[in-house]
């Protein structure tokens, strides 16, 4: 009865008037494949850096749903649940505004690669051989469980010096997402790592058996499971059947083992819409893999169509022209260059300074002369390549109190009191998870270890673990709290009381533990608060938990104090943190070799062009001004022979000669600054000049 509704709504308008917003290009995109009697096939939108490429795949969801697609039978996967969470919303006001009230809350399929991933294993579980209650690990959870199967299998205490836990979790994620051999993910992107390739097989196999005795699966598993499911014909089908139409946003980011599963999805390509950006392809170090877009249009036979979007709705046009110069410059891309009609005579700004502590003083300046010209702080941005290079910077805005965020910080789910909370909760959906309660144990005085160990021990070999929680014998210091610790577990396990009433019993539990663990338990009682304020969006315990993991909040209190109450704010971010975002001015700090590109990625071709597409996403976050910040050198630990201990760094290489002259460029100093704007208002003491001719004279 909707869908019959919706399309009486299309037939009514044969023009349909919510696509005049879009330009030509973004039309073509919208309209392609539509009306010709079958599924489109696959189609590449190449979506420039501030091309409205977000607009465009909503109003192609709505366009095929008006042309009589079913909406539950579209599948929309995106990278983070804030962009999911957008397109959705977007979708959905436009579906509305086109198709009539009927069409909100359509999109039962739009999120994560891994959101839907899990989605899709709870469904199937019986037929892949999973437990319907697995829990899902954290990156710092499938850490800590690594750690301890190392510990186990005694490579903590070898005599040369093996892998952190961390290390090796990053080891075993690559292997998975890239869908490499282990010999050659250690020799190309591990290699101090190489010489333990067997221990490492070994180790890997350890962890995947102790996944699998606790019923969880981490990250990575959400995906190998997705794609493994796609390997058996019947299942395949069966999930492949469930999509009719299949659309990916920033698909210059999926890895091997998201492609896989796309192929999966749609072997023919048909139904099958990608949208990304090859120059902002700069996620590497987390598996993408920039082949996926540049190969996709030989992926399929016949080939998919590719259609560009060019016009940039952020950046001035000086902007712009210096941003394509930067990406015109890598040897394998598409074609494009952005454009605008924005004019301005502003060109951006190559600003050359003595050191660090002279760039952070330029920076808190032009920061203040914005503020003061209109500009407030939330719409500025000082961006840098690796999180260590703003040390100078922040003691600086510190000393000027000037407010400010940055991102890439402690997240939300890292902060030790939420992790406790949770690992109760997680404990409750699954008692046989070893993390969670060894966890939940050591929150009670005098229980170590060692104890905790024997009691997980009895409750996994129990068929009622809750039962042999509340018959275990606890140390005398921890007698009196146990059995409220059991009475706590026994009605989580048994749903006593409904959701979100679990998280208010466990904070009562906890509160007194909080007071005696940490000094500091007010403030972060304010986390909790917040926590349980996130719970009343989910539905039950294990979607809040599998929420939670999946796309947790970027801030708590760790990121607050002074800054975020203040009316107004700095933004300081990493440039991979930045991707998505814009502002009215940005500053680039460190643009100079061995910054960018940083001197840890130029071990081979792939590291450089990936360095400079980086650089070229930092200079599209500008819609106004731009100024690219070089210091001239910087200061060193290393024990210099001879000399200061300085080091001279040159402008980055990604701005040659050759396309120097689309930026303005000046020298600026802190002394030439307190004299006045104009080196000519200072007094001359030596006419250096003056001396040198009177020696020839």
């Amino acid at each position: 009865m909707m869908l019959t509704r919706w399309m009486s709504s299309a037939e009514s308008t044969p023009e349909s008037s919510y696509l005049e917003t879009l330009n030509s290009e973004q039309r073509e995109a919208v309209e392609h494949g539509i009306g010709a009697g079958e599924q489109a096939g696959p189609l590449l939108i190449i979506a420039g850096a501030g091309t409205g490429k977000t607009a465009t795949l909503a109003h192609r969801v709505v366009r095929l749903i008006e042309a009589g697609a079913d909406p539950f039978r579209i599948l929309l996967l995106t990278f983070s649940r804030r962009a999911a969470d957008e397109m959705k919303r977007r979708a959905e006001c436009i579906a509305v505004r086109a198709l009539g009230e009927g069409a909100a809350a359509s999109l039962a399929w739009a999120g994560t690669f891994h959101a839907i991933g899990a989605r899709l294993l709870r469904e199937h579980a019986d037929q892949l051989g999973l437990d319907l209650s697995f829990s899902i690990l954290d990156r710092e959870d499938s850490a800590d469980l690594m750690g301890v199967i190392r510990h186990d299998l005694g490579l903590s205490s070898t005599k040369e010096r093996f892998p952190t836990a961390r290390t090796c979790l990053e080891i075993y994620s690559r292997v998975v997402n890239a869908q490499l051999p282990l010999a050659e993910v250690l020799k190309d992107t591990f290699p101090w790592c190489a010489s333990w390739g067997n221990e490492l097989r070994r180790l890997f196999a350890g962890y995947v058996e102790a996944k699998q005795a606790q019923m969880v699966l981490d990250y990575d598993d959400l995906l190998l499971h997705w794609a493994q499911a796609m390997e058996d014909p019947d299942l395949a089908a069966e999930i492949r059947d469930r999509f009719d139409y299949v659309l990916v946003d920033e698909y210059q980011d999926t890895n091997r083992l998201q492609a896989t599963i796309l192929t999966g999805l749609k072997p023919d390509g048909r139904g099958l819409t990608v949208v990304g950006d090859d120059a902002q392809a700069i996620y590497s170090f987390r598996a993408s893999c920039v082949r996926n877009i540049l190969d996709f249009p030989t992926l399929f036979s016949p080939p998919a169509t590719v259609l560009t979007l060019a016009r940039n709705y952020r950046s001035t046009k000086p902007i712009l022209m210096a941003a394509n110069a930067v990406i015109d410059l890598a040897p394998e891309r598409f074609t494009k260059q952005l454009w605008s009609e924005r004019a301005s005579e502003q060109k951006p700004r190559l600003v050359t300074v003595r050191d660090e502590i002279e760039q952070a003083r330029y920076v808190a300046d032009r920061v203040l002369e914005d503020r003061e010209a209109g500009v407030p702080l939330k719409q500025q941005a000082i961006l840098f390549r690796t999180s260590s290079h703003s040390g100078h910077l922040e003691v600086e805005l510190t000393r000027r109190a000037i407010p400010y965020v940055k991102f890439g910080g402690l997240k939300f789910l890292d902060s030790a009191h939420v992790k406790d909370v949770l690992a109760v909760l997680r404990w409750a959906e699954n008692p046989r998870d070893r993390l969670a309660g060894f966890r939940v144990l050591q929150l009670l005085p005098g229980v170590g270890p060692a104890h905790s160990r024997r009691v997980l021990d009895e409750m996994a070999a129990a068929l009622m673990p809750i039962a042999a929680l509340a018959g275990a014998k606890p140390p005398a210091a921890a007698a009196a709290a146990w059995p409220d610790l059991t009475a706590l577990m026994r009605a989580l396990r048994d749903r006593d009381l409904p959701w979100p009433a679990e998280l208010d019993a466990i904070q009562h539990w906890y509160g007194p533990h909080l007071e005696r663990i940490h000094e500091d338990a007010e403030i972060r009682s304010a986390d909790l608060v917040q926590l349980a304020q996130i719970a009343t969006g989910s539905l039950s315990r294990s979607d809040f938990l599998t929420d939670l993991t999946l796309g947790p909040p970027e801030a708590t209190g760790d990121y607050a104090g002074p800054p975020l109450l203040d009316d107004d704010y700095l933004n300081l971010s990493t440039i991979h943190s930045a991707k998505g975002r814009e502002f009215r001015s940005v500053h680039v700090i460190n643009v100079v070799d061995g910054c960018i590109p940083s001197d840890l990625c130029t071990g081979s071709t792939a590291e450089i062009e990936e360095e400079r597409r980086l650089l070229h996403v930092a200079m599209t976050r500008a819609k106004d001004e731009l100024h690219l910040v070089m210091p001239h050198r910087f200061y060193t630990h290393a024990q210099m022979k001879r000399g200061d201990r300085h080091i001279h760094a040159p402008r980055t290489r990604f701005i040659p000669n050759a396309i120097v002259g689309l930026f303005e460029r000046s020298a600026w100093s802190s002394a030439t600054a307190t004299a006045g704007s104009s080196t000519s208002a200072a007094q001359t003491r030596v006419d250096v000049g003056a001396k040198a001719r009177a020696m020839w004279n």
